[in-house]
């Protein structure tokens, strides 16, 4: 095992205050100068054994997470019970999202050494589910696809039973491949729409909500199962919101989580209302009406957060598969 996961020429992106590669580095800023968050907001920070074992695994395999590069807030919860998402194809974008607080820069290619990597800290940690994301390659001819397909391929190979999710970026809206991820056989194909049409171009500034609905609508097309996100707070009204979700529906998506924005730095778009907790259940009970399968709707809510609550769906629809005349 130690030949296949030798690490060489890493670029650490893991620091908050990195944003591009050989940009200068800011001061510190005073305490004060942080955003406040509402009484409903509250993190759990990292500490404990397991949180430290894992972040020394992680690091020591050379791998991405999601969770540190984005500053997750519920990195603490999370990977306390062992569950993380790794982030693959490196640790720089080469997009420049305005909510995102992954840094943007010139990545290296993709190491061929990674599928691998994430298949054996996945088997190690022996999880029901999880998730894989990645930063947007948009400088690769297929935006990564090969790479996520050698990476679903080994990890299912390592772990059979565990539910896989594929969280994605829109390839450019190269439907082809799309199919190249799929047909590696991920249990859930997930793309985040992350706003409503209104703030799209402000928010994801090189996206756009057409091509992203048309990614999903394309995946639930092939038969797979198809989950997005929404980030709450950015100014939205709350018949956009209403919209949105209509749109996702009508794109065949079936899973739809729904979180509160929060601005990872002053660098970064501002928060212009935090919903309160009771709201995030009233538009969960309106998405559930509209048809979606299953909904994670909540100020902490991310898009892996409690993915493993999706689980009964995913074996469900295994199960389902597996009877006789079903494809």
């Amino acid at each position: 095992m130690a030949q296949i996961l030798r690490v060489s020429n890493l670029v650490d992106t893991r620091s908050r205050r990195l944003r591009v590669l050989n940009e200068t580095e800011p001061p510190a800023k005073d305490k004060s100068d942080r955003p406040h968050h509402p009484p409903w907001i509250r993190a759990k920070l990292p500490s404990g054994k397991t949180y430290f074992e894992l972040r020394q695994r992680v690091h020591a395999l050379g791998l991405h997470t999601v969770c540190e590069s984005a500053s997750c807030p519920n990195l603490g919860e999370c990977w306390n019970e062992k569950s993380l998402t790794i982030m693959i194809l490196g640790g720089l974008c080469t997009r420049s999202c305005k909510f995102c607080d992954v840094p943007t820069g010139k990545p290296l290619p993709p190491d061929p050494d990674e599928p691998a990597r994430v298949a054996a800290i996945l088997s190690e940690l022996a999880l029901a589910h999880t998730v894989i994301t990645c930063v947007t390659r948009d400088d690769l001819p297929d935006g990564g696809a090969a790479h996520w397909a050698a990476t679903i391929r080994a990890v299912k190979q390592r772990c059979p039973d565990m539910v896989l999710e594929a969280l994605t970026s829109d390839f450019k809206g190269d439907t082809a491949a799309v199919d190249v991820v799929l047909q590696a056989g991920p249990d859930v194909f997930a793309h985040n729409l992350e706003t409503v049409p209104r703030l799209a171009r402000e928010v994801r500034v090189q996206a756009s909500v057409e091509r992203s609905l048309r990614v999903l609508a394309h995946a639930k097309q092939r038969g797979a199962l198809t989950k997005s996100g929404l980030m709450l707070g950015l100014g939205e009204a709350p018949d956009e919101i209403r919209d949105v979700m209509r749109l996702l529906r009508q794109a065949g998506v079936d899973i739809l989580t729904l979180g509160q924005y929060l601005r990872p730095s002053r660098q970064h778009l501002s928060v212009e209302r935090h919903l309160p907790p009771e709201e995030f259940e009233q538009l969960k009970q309106e998405a559930l009406a509209m048809g979606f399968a299953h909904v994670e709707s909540g100020p902490l809510v991310r898009s892996s957060y409690h993915a493993s609550n999706q689980h009964d769906l995913v074996a469900a629809r295994r199960s389902a598969a597996k009877q006789p005349g079903q494809a």
